[in-house]
């Protein structure tokens, strides 16, 4: 036994992901299909998207609230996880992004499953009600993060999970001159969440970093 911890390279993500279950074909047309629409190609990783669902199946979810719904990949990728009776209620401000979500929504295994709602983060989480959801996942503008955290912590039961994706700062976590704009966010809220009496969380290092919380 070692109190040293392995240093975690491209060629661990490598080997991680090949022995992860790999999209199946709808999500697979969804991504090809989001490209050719000009949305941009930023989603979780397969390998992300599956510790996702094992995360939620361990805690029994039922309710998960997203933010940032983009093409629809993570929220049909959560409500698989989820009973026949689950949901995902996901929030997207962009009507186009909303719309296409809707329809690749409507043609998975999962269409009774998942709500999308149009419109800003804290113009919808307000209407959620409180501990009416298992679990939260955030992946929208990082510079509201904060903000989304904090109406999480109230719709989110005891418990309950917080999930915030682009802990990383899209590879630019150390970067000295990072050319992302949102990096500066990213690093103030990684203190945020690392400061958080509410929630014991941790960074995994999967995809772009994804932070896990449980509710106390």
């Amino acid at each position: 036994m070692s109190d040293q911890s392995s240093v975690v390279t491209s060629e661990h993500f490598r080997y991680i992901a090949e022995r992860t279950a790999r999209e199946d074909d709808l999500l697979i047309s969804l991504k090809q299909a989001a490209a050719a629409e000009g949305i941009p190609s930023i989603w979780v990783a397969p390998e992300q998207a599956s510790f996702m669902q094992v995360l939620l199946r361990l805690c029994r979810a039922r309710e998960v609230v997203e933010v940032g719904t983009l093409a629809g990949y993570s929220a049909i990728s959560m409500a698989r996880a989820l009973p026949d009776d689950g949901r995902v209620r996901t929030i997207e401000i962009d009507p186009k992004h909303a719309d296409f979500a809707r329809r690749w929504v409507a043609r998975s295994d999962v269409a009774g499953r998942v709500e999308v709602h149009l419109g800003a983060g804290m113009d919808v989480l307000p209407r959620f009600e409180t501990d009416s959801a298992d679990a939260a996942f955030l992946d929208a503008d990082k510079a509201s993060y904060a903000l989304y955290l904090k109406e999480c912590l109230r719709i989110v039961r005891p418990g309950g999970l917080v999930m915030v994706d682009n802990a990383f700062a899209f590879g630019e976590l150390f970067a000295t001159a990072p050319s992302d704009r949102e990096v500066a966010a990213v690093r103030a809220f990684n203190e945020t969440m690392a400061a958080e009496r509410s929630l014991q969380s941790v960074i995994v290092p999967l995809g772009d970093g994804l932070w896990v919380g449980v509710k106390k």
